[in-house]
């Protein structure tokens, strides 16, 4: 299965924007996705440490449901909640030929801190 970068982002909104406490789990209603293609990116985002997730799969379905963001999945959300930093990001990543979450993670403060330059004239280098 292909990594969906915007999947990525759509399930961080999500599960922040949830109003459940952080032992139950986040229902996630994303149009257009199937319940695999959702928890294969809830399980890579949970091994990647920015959310914590549960595997609920059995003999009949595959599902991990998340639960909360982690430290580090906030900071991510707070990186590219911005429309333009997440476009610019994106069409780095496809000009690297690709990424991992940690790398668009990367691009991503790169590209944060470029924008605050144009719009706030201040340098964060």
């Amino acid at each position: 299965m292909k990594f969906d970068k915007d999947l990525m982002r759509d399930i961080l909104l999500a599960v922040e924007a949830s109003d459940e406490v952080p032992l139950k789990w986040t229902a996630l209603d994303l149009p257009d996705k199937s319940l695999q293609e959702t928890s294969y990116h809830v399980m890579l985002l949970h091994e990647a440490g920015f959310i914590e997730a549960q595997n609920l799969t059995n003999l009949k379905t595959y599902q991990w449901q998340p639960k909360r963001l982690t430290f580090k999945g906030h900071e991510l959300l707070d990186t590219i909640r911005d429309d333009e930093v997440w476009r610019r990001t994106k069409a780095g990543a496809e000009k690297a030929g690709g990424a991992s979450i940690s790398f668009i993670w990367e691009l991503a403060k790169a590209y944060g801190k470029h924008v605050a330059k144009e719009r706030l004239g201040v340098d964060l280098t």
